[in-house]
């Protein structure tokens, strides 16, 4: 492992870890500092995204009926992007998983999954 690497893979261990203390302590919906939904503020409909911030708080706490409530779709994709992140990890290791994963059916669901998602939480 090269050193850029090993300080990359560090560096987005500490931002995480960041990431996670700030969303464990503050809850998004009674800050007003959290950033706010651009989509949603000039429009009025909900973006794939909408309630993730609030979502990752109810998870920190193990709120999971409460994470779910809010952005259902985050409950989805985190244990995609799991087997995503595995496939980058092990790709020597596991090369038909990875080509598996890999295979631009696969791929191409993610966007599709992500546009319905999106249409089907406005209706």
């Amino acid at each position: 492992m090269t050193m850029r690497r090993l300080l990359l893979i560090l560096l987005t261990l500490a931002l995480v870890t960041m990431a996670g203390v700030i969303y464990f302590q503050f809850d998004p919906s009674q800050h007003k500092w959290f950033p706010r939904c651009l989509f949603l503020t000039l429009t009025g409909y909900q973006c794939p995204g909408c309630g993730t911030q609030r979502a990752l708080h109810a998870l920190l706490h193990g709120q999971w009926s409460e994470a779910w409530h809010y952005n259902a779709g985050l409950l989805i994709a985190l244990p995609v992007l799991a087997i995503y992140l595995l496939g980058e990890i092990k790709r020597t290791a596991w090369p038909r998983y990875y080509r598996a994963i890999s295979h631009p059916l696969a791929v191409n669901l993610i966007p599709v999954a992500l546009v319905a998602w999106w249409i089907l939480r406005n209706l």
